[in-house]
Order: structure tokens, then sequence, then C-alpha cells
């Protein structure tokens, strides 16, 4: 059998990367991640009358939503939204208390408004493999996008999709799923194929997919299939042409105790534009210290394959309402001392992008976004922030701490006084 010429074969390499390039634009507004401080975004709260027919989706505690009973830990500042719903909640005056849906538009635009003034650069937004099965879910989270992507460029913040192994079994058919899904996403909602100008999140000149939960043994890793996934993003003739960011484990580079043991771990992670490690609970103010170190040899390890890496910090962690056996403000905030060490670590050990968890998630008590100080009394238990801590401290706490990664403010390590207003 006769062998291909090696220009031929180069050749067909050009012609399937030109092929795929058709779906894509050239560039994006924000070409690198490099430099910026990106979060998780969940966008999954929703409201009955909202039109998404979901209730009140992430709100509600196996069905339930009354004073005794809810799943989250923090209530959200609603004074700037332009449309809330009533909840059987009751603050301490009695009067009745309010929450958003992110089904509306109006709630998308003012997280982006928000984003804008206080200087946190853009988000991911989540999509989990459980919501692509669900039809409803699904409408939901594809009405988000298309919010989220006008809201991006009327703000002028990045945005880019992670896909979530939430979900995910072993079965060839949920692997398919993701990639269906971005065929859908590129073919009809044209996610980076909008012109040079566009928002959507590029990464060494290509437009950069974010992959959470490779290397969790909780999460039915299947790791050979996910090099699968990996390769489609990064090679397939039509759709490929994508950088791809992996979100691991903490201790993903000397298999510890949240990590997939087999080996071939590592041999797939070499094949990642980007890593991003999961922090989220992995320590708290106190034990911090003992954490410094592994971001300088994580980057260490990456640079060595020519990898980037974006560490997660987070503000903080409470999720009683959800599991009332666990304790309240189970990693406290400190006034956003804990939030204020981790960014600054991070730059210190040299990390050139951050990623935050997360902007809204106050099922788990991580939002960054603006909190009430003031939540409901009665039987649920809510956290608040500490007195004289503004509901936008974690926000404004961002925005410096993006400056300093850029080098256009000096770093500093004591926290920034409140801004209040």
């Amino acid at each position: 059998m006769k062998k291909r010429p090696v220009l031929f074969l180069a050749l067909s390499f050009v012609a399937v990367n030109t092929l795929a390039q058709h779906k894509y634009s050239d560039s994006s507004s924000f070409p690198t991640y490099q430099g910026l401080i990106m979060a998780g975004y969940q966008g999954w709260f929703n409201a009955p009358g909202d039109g998404a027919n979901m209730g009140w989706n992430h709100f509600a505690k196996n069905g339930r939503f009354e004073p005794d009973i809810c799943k989250f830990d923090f209530w959200p500042d609603v004074s700037e939204y332009a449309k809330t719903y009533i909840t059987p909640f009751h603050l301490g005056d009695g009067s009745p208390a309010y929450l958003f849906s992110c089904y509306d538009s109006t709630t998308v635009s003012t997280h982006f408004r928000w984003m804008k003034e206080y200087g946190l650069d853009g988000v991911f937004l989540q999509r989990a493999v459980t919501a692509i099965k669900d039809p409803v879910n699904l409408a939901h989270d594809n009405h988000l996008l298309k919010n989220a992507l006008a809201s991006s460029v009327q703000y002028h913040r990045a945005i880019a999709i992670m896909y979530d192994f939430a979900g995910l079994d072993s079965s060839a058919r949920d692997w398919q799923l993701i990639i269906d899904d971005w065929k859908y996403l590129v073919d009809s909602i044209h996610i980076a194929g909008r012109g040079n100008g566009q928002t959507y999140l590029y990464h060494n000149g290509k437009p950069l997919v974010g992959i959470w939960g490779v290397g969790f043994p909780e999460r039915h890793n299947d790791l050979r299939a996910t090099a699968k996934l990996i390769d489609f993003f990064k090679n397939d003739p039509v759709y490929g042409g994508c950088a791809v960011l992996l979100g691991v484990p903490a201790y993903w580079r000397n298999f510890g105790n949240d990590t997939e043991k087999d080996p071939y771990l590592h041999e797939l992670l070499r094949k990642a534009d980007i890593l991003r490690p999961w922090f989220v609970g992995r320590f708290n103010e106190d034990s911090y210290k003992m954490f410094e170190g592994r971001i300088a040899a994580d980057i260490t390890w990456c640079k060595q394959y020519n990898i980037d890496y974006a560490p997660v910090v987070f503000p903080g962690f409470s999720w009683h309402n959800m599991h009332p056996d666990k304790a309240s403000a189970q990693i406290p905030r400190d006034r956003g001392r804990f939030y204020w060490e981790q960014l600054t670590g991070a730059i210190v050990e040299g990390s050139k992008m951050i990623y935050v968890a997360m902007f809204d998630e106050i099922d788990e008590g991580t939002a960054i976004f603006k909190l009430s100080n003031k939540p409901p009394s009665g039987s649920s238990k809510f956290e608040s922030l500490e007195p004289g801590i503004p509901t936008d401290y974690y926000l404004y706490l961002t925005g410096i701490a993006a400056q300093m990664l850029r080098k256009l403010r000096p770093l500093q390590t004591d926290i920034p006084l409140p801004a209040f207003k």
C-alpha cells in the first residue's frame, strides 16, 4: 500500500482547519483568558409565573418552598431588579420578601451591568448534562444563553460555555449529547461566529470551551471517552478548532484524595489548553496557609507542556438549608478576608488568569453578586454579610483584584476597605 506524501497530509490538515474556521469568527474582542478574572454563572434560579414553567427552581427543596424549607443560604439583594416575585417568606418588619428569576432578560442584564460596573471581566455559563437531558431545563438554558449573549455585548463582558459532567453516565449517548449540544450552539445560536468584535472568549486564537468534572471519581469519568470529546472540540473537521479548558480536582497533580487514580489522567490533561483545579471546600482561612505553594507547583507542571492555568477562588461556603445536618457558614467569609487572601495569593504565586466560584451560587454560599444584609426571619437560617459590609463588597474586591492581575495597580495584600455608598 502506498504511503500518502507528507505534503498531502499537511494540505489535508489545512483544509480541515479552514473548514472548521468557517463556523467561527477569526477572533474576538476577548482574544485571550490571560489577564482576566472570570466567574462561573449558574443562572438556574426561577420563580412561578416567569414563563419557564419550572416553579421555584433551585430555591425550593424537594418541591417545597416555605419559611422552614428551602435550598439556599444567602438571600440576594433584589433592590435593583426590574422584576421580582413575591415569596412565602417575610422580612423582619413583616413585609413580604421577593426573589428574582434568571428567565427574565432584565435579571441577566442587571447581572452583566454589575460585572461591568465593578470590573469582573465575564463569566463561563454553565451547561450541565443533567439539564441537556431534560427538555424543560434545556429550553430554559437556551433562553438564558441568548439573553446572556445579548447582555455580554451590551456591557462588553466576556462569555464562554462550561460543560458540567453533572448527570453524566458512561454511556456513549451522554457523550454524544454534549457534542450534539455544541453543534446546536454553533449552527443555531452562532455561539462563536458573530464577527471579530464578538464577546465570546477566545484563547490561543480559538473559541474557548470549558469541560468541568474531569478526573473526579464520583463524576463517573470515562477518561478515554473524555479524550474523544476533547478531540472533537479541538480537531473535528467542521466543529473543531477550539481551545479547551478542563476543570479538574484540586489534587490532580499528585493524584490526591479527590482525584481519579488512573495514570492516564495526566496523559489526558496534557491535551488541554488550560487546567482549572477546583479548590472550593478544600481549605478555609486557617488551612489556606498549608495550601500555599500548590498553585506555583501546578503552574510549573503546566509550563512543561505549554498549558495555561486558572486557579479557583471562592468567598466562603455554606449549605445548611440544603443539608440541615451541616453547620451554617462551614467556611466563613470573615468580612472578605478569606476571599482576598486567595485572590492575592493566586497573583503572588504566578497566576495569569483566575476563575471565581461563583457569580450567583447562593445555594452553596459562594455567590459574589449583591447579597442582602437583611434576609427573611423564620425557621430557615439565612446567612448575611457581616455588620458594616456593603452588599456589593465582593464585586468590589473582584474588580480591584482584576486591576492588580493586569498590573494596573500595585499588589495590595491588606484587604481594601468596603466601598460605602
